[in-house]
């Protein structure tokens, strides 16, 4: 059984010893441990700090791409070194790596497909008050477009099993982090969380500027996984809600009729309710549309899934 432990870095340089000194040399269960760094564009000496404690599984970008990119392109070169489990930690040495030990375990006990360590936010001292409820809403959005009950959606902070990431497909360059759950949810995988105290922290996220960069990035990523899957959920509400709007308009231009035996001084009602019931009508050709795409996603998949099969086994 070969772990592969993947680190997206970009400028790690200083926090990074203290993620290699933390990985565990052995774990039950587990015959080979790998450490893999992806170089996201980095311009310092992360890649000399990492070869100096070890590491000789590199893979690098040129220029930075992003961490959802990372993500991607690390899992892909663990899948080809013969990985059997893949786990996520960052290089600012936010999570606890001994407890990597503790992700696995579910995954070596076939009982799970994906673990989430679950950083308790509501004890993590440097998070905002603002910052804990955006945590608290975010996971909700996420389980309820994957029908899961992950507390911590947006860890990082993550073991994956061979079979998952043969079924995962990331597209976002922002974070794979709530698309792989939506994703996983939705074709399912089993995913349960384990709970961890994360580390002090030593600096700020590079992730994004501002808390409103990363709500505005983390819904669009949300929205766009949510209709590629569930795409009737968000065509079809729409076009119903849009219905029962016109059927107010409607109403009134009838009920004021007959009061008033003339319809002329209530045509305003008449073109409000055709507006309305126009866009219903719009809704629901977009959500068939939608609902093919969907079918013709699922199928593309299918057979991207049997291509990485027959290229990693």
């Amino acid at each position: 059984m070969k772990l592969v432990v993947q680190i997206p870095c970009k400028n790690e340089a200083e926090t990074l010893p203290l993620v290699l000194a933390t990985i565990p040399k052995k774990i039950a269960g587990i015959d080979e441990i790998i450490v893999l760094i992806i170089d996201d564009g980095s311009t310092d000496n992360t890649v000399s700090v990492a070869r100096a404690h070890g590491v000789t599984h590199f893979y690098h970008h040129a220029q930075t791409q992003g961490l959802g990119r990372s993500f991607h392109d690390g899992v892909h070169y663990a899948l080809s070194i013969g990985a059997d489990i893949v786990v996520n930690t960052d290089g600012d040495n936010q999570y606890p790596q001994e407890k990597i030990g503790d992700l696995v375990r579910p995954i070596l006990n076939n009982k799970a497909d994906i673990v989430v360590a679950d950083r308790q936010t509501k004890t993590i001292e440097h998070f905002s008050a603002f910052k804990k409820i955006l945590q608290r809403v975010g996971s909700r959005v996420v389980n309820i477009a994957a029908g899961t009950n992950i507390p911590d959606a947006p860890s990082g902070f993550r073991a994956y099993s061979k079979e998952s990431l043969l079924r995962l497909n990331t597209t976002t360059r922002f974070s794979y982090t709530m698309e792989t759950i939506i994703q996983a949810g939705n074709k399912g995988l089993s995913i349960v969380s384990v709970p961890v105290v994360t580390n002090p922290k030593l600096r700020e996220s590079r992730l994004f500027k501002s808390t409103w960069e990363h709500v505005r990035k983390s819904a669009i990523t949300i929205i766009r996984a949510y209709i590629m899957y569930k795409p009737y959920m968000v065509f079809g509400t729409l076009a119903a809600i849009l219905f029962l709007l016109a059927l107010i308009p409607f109403g009134r231009f009838i009920i004021l009729g007959l009061e008033d035996r003339s319809t002329a001084g209530h045509v305003q009602s008449l073109i409000a309710g055709s507006m309305l019931m126009i866009g219903s009508f719009l809704c629901m050709v977009l959500n068939i549309i939608a609902d093919l795409i969907r079918i013709n996603r699922v199928l593309i998949e299918n057979n991207l899934e049997q291509t990485k099969r027959i290229r990693f086994n």
